[in-house]
């Protein structure tokens, strides 16, 4: 269904996706030159330079972008670093533990009865699943099965997933920048209405324009990491509260990333969203006395 394929703030978690005002002053160089995907981080007595990429969870193959530049710096590093451990089976398992209600409602509690029903028969009709088998879970679980059920078009990539593969191919050091208990106090953040609401407007056809995810995508794809900053930027104006998701992460991350990268060369690989702004990576790094350049 159409109304699937515009929804702004899934995109965003997707992207994350998932900042605030630009202080343009705090960039030498022209926008121009700020239009890459991965930036060579360097300096502060490193003994050999890292790299940040920015990714997005999920992508039309034909939007799929990955340079001979982004391949020799993934070659050239002995670790690979993402936003969690994805070739840990364990962390999977606790992810899954966290989605579990504690509090002792049902997910159809959540719901008036005319919704639930609304709900569950758009996920039966649209994607063949019976949401009963969900009975004891978290709404979250259910904007996740949608997230991983986007129809962006007839064939979809995982940045994570290939980049996962391809560490494993050359024996690399897999790592993560956040535990499971912290990526679940960040999808406990979301408030429950908010995703009820964003649900029943989905099975009731009420999503948001595919306009808006188009233009992300062409964002991502023109490598336009400023562009696409603006965009969460109108995003937030409009109600969505991303400094926890972004900010407040990042933070935490860019001292977590200094302690990877001190003894060996790390291809850290992140939600695009989290790359450029004032307290994106980029500049928290700079910040730090990093040098920090694109590459393209």
């Amino acid at each position: 269904m159409n109304s699937r394929k515009g929804m702004k703030k899934k995109l965003i978690l997707l992207l994350i996706l998932n900042c605030i005002a630009v202080h343009t002053s705090l960039y030498a160089q022209e926008l121009s030159d700020n239009k890459s995907l991965l930036w060579k981080i360097s300096g502060k007595d490193m003994r050999q330079p890292s790299y940040l990429f920015g990714t997005i969870h999920m992508i039309c193959s034909e939007d799929y972008i990955w340079t001979d530049a982004m391949s020799k710096s993934f070659d050239a590093c002995d670790e690979v670093c993402m936003e969690m451990d994805m070739d840990d089976p364990g962390i999977l398992m606790e992810i899954a533990s966290g989605m579990i209600e504690t509090n002792g409602k049902k997910l159809e509690d959540y719901f008036n009865e005319q919704d639930y029903i609304l709900v569950e028969r758009y996920f039966q009709d649209s994607l063949g699943i019976n949401i009963t088998m969900f009975a004891s879970m978290k709404p979250i679980v259910l904007q996740t099965l949608l997230t991983s059920s986007e129809e962006l078009c007839d064939s979809t990539v995982s940045y994570e997933i290939r980049i996962t593969d391809a560490a494993k191919r050359q024996k690399k050091e897999i790592t993560g920048l956040e535990s499971p208990a912290e990526q679940i106090k960040l999808l406990d953040a979301i408030p429950v209405d908010s995703i009820i609401k964003e649900l029943v407007d989905i099975a009731s056809g009420n999503a948001g324009d595919p306009f808006e995810m188009r233009t992300m995508i062409k964002a991502y794809k023109e490598q336009d990491i400023p562009a696409l900053h603006d965009l969460i930027l109108k995003s937030k104006e409009q109600g969505d509260n991303l400094d926890v998701f972004l900010d407040e992460r990042n933070e935490k991350w860019v001292d977590r990333m200094a302690e990877h990268m001190d003894q060996k060369s790390v291809f850290f690989a992140v939600g695009a969203g989290h790359l450029w702004g004032e307290k994106g990576l980029i500049n928290l790094l700079r910040l730090q006395g990093y040098t920090v350049e694109p590459r393209k």
